[in-house]
C-alpha cells in the first residue's frame, strides 16, 4: 500500500474552503498518475491529524471523490483510487484551461401526487422578479420591442456563460451559446445541425420527451443498457450510433450520476470517428445534497464532441421557458452557415429580466434557498420510509427531486401503482420510462436496476422487476408524511 503523499498546504485565506482544496488536490493527484489505481489512502482520522484539519473537511472531500468516481469506499477497509484503463489522461482539460474570456387518468385526480417532475413554486421570490419587470418596462426603449439576435441577446449569453463556468465548469465562450424556449426548441434545431436520419443512442430508461422528439425526426434510436456507472459504452459501440444523447451528473430517471471513468470512455468513444457528438442534458445539476454539484461532461471534452443543454425549467419555474444549448466550434460554424436566419423563441423583455435575475445576484440566493428547502423534503422522505428496507431496495437519493423504490417481495409494479391509487396516492412507475427495444439490451437494464430476492412462499430467488419512483419537490412536508403513511397501508 503507497502512503498518499502529504505536501499540501492548506490555506485558509486561499478563497476556497479547505475541503475544496484537499479535493483538488488528491484528484489532480489521481490524473496525473502519482496515485495510482487500486492504491489506498489514509484513513480520514490520519488525514485529519496530519493536516491539522477537521475529520469533516476530509470527509467532505472523500465523499465528493467517491460521488466523482475517482474513489471507491470499501466497508472496514478504506478508500482506494479507481482503475479507470488509464483514461485519464486522454487530453481531458482541467479547471481553468481553454477557458475564453466572456463578458385517476390525471395526476390532479390524487390527493397525493408524487410527481417527479413537479418543483415547489411557493418560495419563488415573485415580489423580486415584479420590480424586475416594471424597471425594465419603464425604462423600456424601442429596440428592446425590435427583433433581437437569432442567437439571444449577448448580455444574457455573457451571463449564462459566466453562470456555467462558475457552477458546472462549462468551458464556452458567449458566442457558443443559443438561447431558446425550452428543450423543444433546441431539439429541433440541433436537427438541422446533426442532419437528417442520424443514428443517435439513448439510455435505457430515458427522458421519454426526448425520445419522442427524436423518434419524430426519423432518427434510427438504439435503446442502450446501462449499468451501476450509466450508460454501457461497448453496447454503444455496437449500436453503429453517430450521437449519443446522455444524462451524467444525474440520470433520468434512474439518478445515476456518471464516475469520471465512465465519461472519459464515453469522450474516447466520441473521438474515435468524425462526426460523432454526446447531447449532454444537464436538466437538475443544481440540487446535490451531499458535496457539491458534480461537474458537467462538456467540462472534461477537449474534442469539441459535447453539445451541452440546460434549462431554467426547474431551478426557477417551467412557466419561464428559457433553455441553453452550448455548440462546439465546428457545429456553430454550421448553424452560423445554415440556420442564423431562425429568429429567437423568447422574447427579449424576458430574456432582459432573467438576466437581470441572474446578473444581481437573485437567482443565486434563490437557488440557495430551494437547496435547503428540498433538502428538507428529501430527508424528511427518507426518515418517513425508514424501516422499509425489508421491502424496498432505495436508490437515487442525495441529489435530484425524487428516489426509486425497488420491490424485493416479488411483486408486480402494476400492483404497486394500483394499490397506491386506492389510497388516493399517485406513483410513478419504472416502466413508463422504459422504451420499447432490443430485448437483450431490457434484459441487462433490468438485471441492473433490480437485484435477486428471495421469495418467502417458495424459497425460490428471482429478479423482481417493480421500481417504482417517488418525487417529493411539489409536495409540502405534511404531504410527504400524509402520502406517505398511506402508502405503508396499501404496501404492507
Amino acid at each position: 500500500m503507497k502512503e498518499l503523499p502529504i505536501r499540501i498546504r492548506l490555506e485558509k485565506e486561499s478563497g476556497k474552503t479547505l475541503y475544496e482544496q484537499l479535493y483538488e488536490y488528491i484528484r489532480e493527484e489521481i490524473r496525473t498518475g502519482s496515485l495510482l489505481p487500486d492504491e489506498r489512502l489514509p484513513s480520514a482520522r490520519f488525514l485529519s491529524d496530519s493536516l491539522q484539519v477537521s475529520r469533516t473537511t476530509v470527509d467532505m472531500a472523500y465523499g465528493q471523490l467517491v460521488a466523482e468516481g475517482y474513489l471507491t469506499a470499501k466497508p472496514k477497509s478504506g478508500y482506494f483510487v479507481n482503475a479507470t484503463e488509464g483514461q485519464y489522461n486522454t487530453g481531458m482539460s482541467t479547471a481553468g484551461e481553454k477557458v475564453q474570456t466572456f463578458g385517476k387518468e390525471s395526476a390532479s385526480a390524487f390527493r397525493y401526487d408524487f410527481s417527479p417532475t413537479a418543483i415547489d413554486m411557493t418560495h419563488f421570490p415573485y415580489t423580486t422578479w415584479k420590480k424586475i419587470t416594471k424597471n425594465i418596462l419603464v425604462d423600456a426603449k424601442s429596440q428592446m420591442f425590435a427583433l433581437g439576435e437569432p442567437q439571444g441577446d449577448e448580455e444574457l449569453r455573457i451571463t449564462i456563460c459566466r453562470y456555467l463556468h462558475g457552477s458546472r465548469g462549462v468551458n464556452c465562450g458567449p458566442e457558443q451559446i443559443i438561447i431558446g424556449a425550452g428543450n423543444d426548441f433546441l431539439l429541433l434545431l440541433l436537427e438541422k445541425l446533426l442532419g437528417r436520419h442520424v443514428p443517435i443512442a439513448m439510455e435505457n430508461p430515458t427522458y421519454r420527451r426526448a425520445y419522442r422528439i427524436f423518434h419524430s425526426f426519423a432518427y434510427p434510436i438504439s435503446l442502450v443498457p446501462m449499468d451501476e456507472k450509466g450508460i454501457r459504452v461497448d453496447q454503444l459501440r455496437e449500436s453503429g450510433a453517430q450521437v449519443a444523447y446522455v444524462m451524467p451528473s444525474r440520470q433520468y430517471p434512474t439518478g445515476i450520476s456518471m464516475p469520471i471513468g465512465r465519461r472519459m470512455e464515453l469522450l474516447s468513444w466520441a473521438a474515435e470517428a468524425e462526426g460523432r457528438y454526446l447531447i449532454e442534458d444537464d436538466y437538475d445539476s443544481e440540487f446535490r445534497y451531499k458535496g457539491r454539484p458534480l461537474p458537467s461532461l462538456q467540462a472534461s471534452d477537449s474534442q469539441g464532441r459535447v453539445i451541452y443543454l440546460g434549462t431554467f425549467s426547474k431551478s426557477i419555474a417551467p412557466a419561464i421557458r428559457v433553455s441553453y444549448m452550448v455548440l462546439p466550434y465546428p457545429l456553430l460554424e454550421k448553424y452560423r452557415s445554415e440556420c442564423s436566419f431562425i429568429s429567437s423563441t423568447v422574447s427579449r423583455i424576458d430574456q432582459t429580466i432573467l438576466n437581470e435575475f441572474i446578473r444581481d445576484g437573485y437567482f443565486e440566493r434563490y437557488l440557495n434557498k430551494m437547496r435547503k428547502v428540498y433538502r428538507g423534503k428529501h430527508d424528511l422522505l427518507l426518515g418517513e420510509i425508514k424501516g422499509w428496507e425489508a421491502d424496498f431496495d432505495v436508490k437515487g437519493e442525495n441529489a435530484g427531486l425524487h428516489i426509486l423504490l425497488t420491490d424485493k417481495r416479488g411483486r408486480d409494479e402494476e400492483s404497486l401503482v394500483r394499490a397506491a391509487a386506492e389510497a388516493d396516492v399517485k406513483v410513478y412507475g419504472m416502466s413508463a420510462f422504459r422504451m420499447m427495444g432490443d430485448a437483450q439490451a431490457e434484459a441487462t437494464l433490468t438485471a441492473k436496476l433490480t437485484k435477486e430476492v428471495k421469495r418467502p412462499e417458495d424459497g425460490q430467488r428471482k429478479n423482481s422487476l417493480a421500481t417504482v419512483i417517488l418525487g417529493y419537490g411539489g409536495l409540502s412536508e405534511t404531504e410527504i408524511r400524509e402520502g406517505i403513511g398511506r402508502l405503508k397501508k396499501a404496501w404492507r
